[in-house]
């Protein structure tokens, strides 16, 4: 299976398409999958940069409506982690994860999925030692705090990654495990970013939950990007003679090192986003104690059953051949020609989340109130296709290792 990983999207699936078309043009092949690692910007329409944490000259609307609206179709099946730059309020109504726009795949703010015979897993959101243990709280619309905190990693979503057993082939995070660099050659890569080098020595340059997750899981993969810039290291894991490739890219653009495809061997057969039997029974453990407000989640009240829990999972799964439901739209999506809009709900439900729960036989929590915890009512209401927009595209040159 060829795999193209990309680092910081940033908006820019046009181009990123378009370079991965090109380099199947020139080598006569086919990518059979694109994984980016966070900062995706699945900005929908004018009113969702309210919720990117982008300086305010930075706010552009690129090209991810495109893709919503359905005016253009991802070439290549796509699966995307959230990073600190992203439509805040569009994640979190699929924070179990699901389809973004037809043929593109959130993971979720922790998430485990099946493409083809390769299990993998992310987690969304950069590290902040000060918001780790809190809950969700935030919701939209978003203060000049909680537009920030709302993408910081929550152990809540760390914990439930931490009781996989099943091996993973590909995990995904925004920033860095933290340590990675003992790994690769740190010498060039403080050479081209001097300032790493006194959070390299201090060891506080990634994430200390995601180097958690490296030690525990041990994928035999792990991407991410969040810094700007090309890094690869081995890790190799005790004496059980198993090893971690990592890799992380750049952000998409020109000159930059944004883009890596590599083979990956892979049974025959239908490649698809499938759900994962292991993580959903995972979350169905779980779901009880998701923290809605400050406070942290106790775990001691999670009486953990997962056989009987995935058997559970397994039957309802099957009735559904393991698909994720479908895409639907929630929002009206931009229009170019028309930039005033009908008033839009701040959290509209998403049809996709309230049909996941309804198959694991959980409630709907992500209205909640962010001070008591409890539910308030806002309807779900999908909405039509937008209008075309052609935008003009500069190709980008692919880098390889």
């Amino acid at each position: 299976m060829k795999i193209a990983i990309e680092g910081c999207m940033h908006g820019d699936l046009d181009n990123v398409y378009k370079t991965i078309q090109h380099h199947e043009q020139i080598h006569n092949t086919k990518v059979d999958l694109l994984l980016c690692c966070g900062d995706f910007q699945a900005v929908r329409n004018e009113k969702d940069m309210d919720s990117l944490s982008v300086p305010i000259k930075y706010r552009e609307m690129k090209s991810f409506w495109k893709y919503y609206s359905g005016q253009e179709v991802a070439p290549v099946p796509t699966i995307f982690i959230g990073g600190n730059h992203e439509a805040s309020n569009y994640l979190w109504e699929l924070y179990y994860g699901g389809w973004a726009a037809t043929n593109i795949y959130f993971l979720g703010y922790a998430g485990v999925v099946k493409f083809g015979n390769l299990r993998i897993g992310g987690l969304s959101g950069i590290y902040k030692g000060r918001d780790y243990r809190s809950g969700h709280y935030e919701r939209p619309p978003y203060n000049q705090s909680t537009i920030k905190s709302v993408y910081h990693v929550r152990e809540y979503d760390v914990h439930k990654l931490m009781q996989l057993e099943e091996p993973l082939d590909i995990f995904l995070s925004h920033d860095w495990p933290v340590g990675i660099t003992d790994y690769g050659d740190s010498r060039t890569l403080i050479q081209q970013k001097p300032f790493f080098q006194e959070e390299i020595e201090a060891k506080t340059l990634g994430s200390k939950p995601a180097a958690q997750l490296l030690e525990k899981l041990k994928p035999r993969y792990w991407f991410s990007a969040h810094l700007h810039c090309k890094f690869a290291a081995a890790v190799q894991h005790g004496n059980d003679g198993s090893v971690t490739k990592f890799l992380a890219l750049d952000k998409c653009g020109p000159g930059k090192k944004f883009l890596q495809i590599i083979d990956i061997e892979s049974e025959p057969g239908l490649f698809e986003v499938l759900y994962d039997e292991e993580w959903l029974a995972i979350t169905r453990e779980f779901n009880s104690v998701f923290p809605r407000t400050q406070r942290p989640a106790s775990f001691s009240s999670v009486a953990m059953d997962i056989q009987e829990s995935r058997e559970w999972v397994r039957k309802k799964l099957e009735e559904r051949q393991f698909k994720p439901f479908e895409f639907v739209k929630t929002v009206p999506a931009y229009n170019p020609s028309q930039r005033i809009f009908d008033p839009i709900p701040e959290m509209p439900q998403n049809p996709q989340t309230l049909s996941l729960l309804e198959l694991l036989g959980l409630p709907y929590l992500l209205d909640s109130s962010p001070v008591t915890g409890e539910r308030t009512a806002i309807p779900a209401s999908p909405v039509g296709t937008g209008n075309d927009c052609v935008l003009h595209i500069h190709l980008l040159i692919l880098s390889t290792l």
